[in-house]
């Protein structure tokens, strides 16, 4: 049987990993369900104040998986929320490869729609990847989606825990703005988003650095292969290098989604049809669906119920680490890999063409090859713009993979600032030292006439 935690949680089987925590399978004793179960691995004030930052959030969406309770025993903490079972995208991605468009549009607009909610709360979410995304099981139904694991979000205004020349998040989902050290804001979670669609589409991890310099180069590209125009119009808006020139909320590109999905064409009879499924696997000896099958044992030290990171760290494609759920086993599944989430040193600054990210006006070539000469600059889209523009020209599809980007191990030396000595300034000083002088003359006379 598993360790009872607070009296409440009885840990039954690990079923994710993160950078902080371990995630378990367990059954609340009190509500009589199974529930997920964050425990925190580490006790140092950084991760403390990290776990007190996401179990405080409460955010009420039918697509946003956030803290429900939580509960301490002697020098261990975990918070709890919903099982879900049906894995996450990584999963979805590793079954059926590149996903139909329109099954993509509802997938966007699910997460669209919770991480309009999450903004609206002033929270910035900085780790949006598809391994943090998971899937109810439906089958082969409407998909439904839940953004999970806030364990480096922050409101906007909040103290930052993370280092200076630091940033914090997943390799391969920055904004271009957070490698120039950047405050979080709401439009880095909407560039994640757009390269979480691009994910989708394509079946492999986008090479984010590659796509931003093809954007600063020669402008918005034209739709790759296989991705219908209206979609990569809506897609552009989220991915474009400039903040300013970005979709600002989630709500904006939720409005142009829903105006793109009209034009997509229809799938065909014979499409093949996403499934959803269970991805956790059996309960182990010992519990069934209405929880312990017998008598619960005392309560252990929690000690023994964290599994031990492995002493290598595993050499999976990136996207394929879960870290709210596993993959499925016949008894006891596989210990899961440590998340890739983490600080990262931020590199040196890049020159760009202007402060903003201006692009100069060049054609819309496609991610790939080079502008044509004489065809217009497409420009990024907005709310409610139509998308009946000049056909794009084909498309040249880029290479199947780029060299991984390695931050330097050190930042460039910063020239440092002129520090101002505190005191009034020269135009307050002298005058106050003048009517000084003259109060000193004026009691040396008196004194000297008595």
């Amino acid at each position: 049987m598993g360790e009872v935690f607070a009296g409440r949680y009885e840990l039954v089987d690990p079923i994710g990993r993160g950078g902080a925590g371990a995630v378990w399978r367990a059954w609340d004793h009190r509500r009589r369900r199974y529930v997920a179960a964050k425990v925190l691995l580490q006790s140092d004030a950084h991760t403390l104040l990290r776990f007190v930052r996401e179990q405080a959030l409460r955010i009420d969406h039918p697509h946003v998986l956030a803290p429900a309770s939580w509960a301490a025993d002697d020098d261990k903490v975990l918070f709890t929320m919903d099982l879900v079972a049906g894995g996450s995208l990584a999963h979805v991605i590793g079954d059926y490869g590149p996903l139909p468009p329109r099954f993509v549009c509802v997938l966007l607009d699910q997460l669209l729609s919770g991480l309009a909610t999450v903004h609206a709360e002033g929270v910035v979410h900085r780790d949006i990847k598809p391994a943090n995304i998971l899937m109810d099981v439906t089958g082969t139904g409407r998909p439904h989606l839940r953004l999970s694991d806030f364990g480096i979000s922050m409101r906007k205004g909040e103290p930052r825990l993370t280092e200076t020349n630091y940033v914090v998040g997943t390799p391969g989902y920055f904004a271009p703005e957070q490698l120039l050290g950047a405050e979080p804001d709401f439009t880095a979670d909407l560039f994640a988003v757009g390269l979480v669609a691009l994910y989708l589409l394509q079946g492999r991890k986008p090479d984010s650095q590659a796509l931003v310099a093809h954007f600063i180069e020669y402008g918005t590209p034209g739709a790759p292969e296989g991705i219908p125009e209206p979609l990569w119009q809506v897609l552009a808006g989220l991915l474009q290098p400039d903040p300013q020139a970005r979709f600002r909320t989630a709500t904006g590109a939720r409005k142009a989604l829903s105006a793109a999905v009209e034009m997509l064409p229809e799938p065909g009879a014979d499409a093949e049809r996403v499934e959803i499924f269970d991805q956790l696997g059996p309960l182990p000896e010992g519990f069934g669906p209405e929880g312990p099958t017998t008598a619960t044992t005392a309560t252990a030290p929690m000690t023994a119920a964290v599994p031990p990171a492995p002493a290598t760290p595993p050499t999976d494609p990136p996207g394929s680490t879960v870290p709210m759920t596993g993959a499925a086993a016949p008894v006891h599944p596989p210990t899961p890999h440590p998340s890739e989430t983490g600080s990262f040193h931020l590199p040196p600054p890049v020159a760009h063409p202007d402060p903003a990210f201006a692009q100069t006006p060049t054609a819309g070539a496609p991610y790939g090859q080079g502008p044509a000469a004489g065809t217009p600059y497409a420009q990024s889209p907005v709310a409610g713009t139509s998308y009946a523009q000049a056909p794009t020209p084909p498309y040249a599809a880029p290479p199947a993979s780029f060299p991984p980007h390695t931050p330097p191990a050190h930042p460039a030396p910063r020239a440092a600032a002129p520090v101002r000595r505190p005191g009034p300034p020269p135009k307050v000083t002298i005058p106050v030292l003048l009517l000084a002088l003259v109060c000193f003359a004026v009691g040396f006379w008196a004194l000297s006439q008595t």
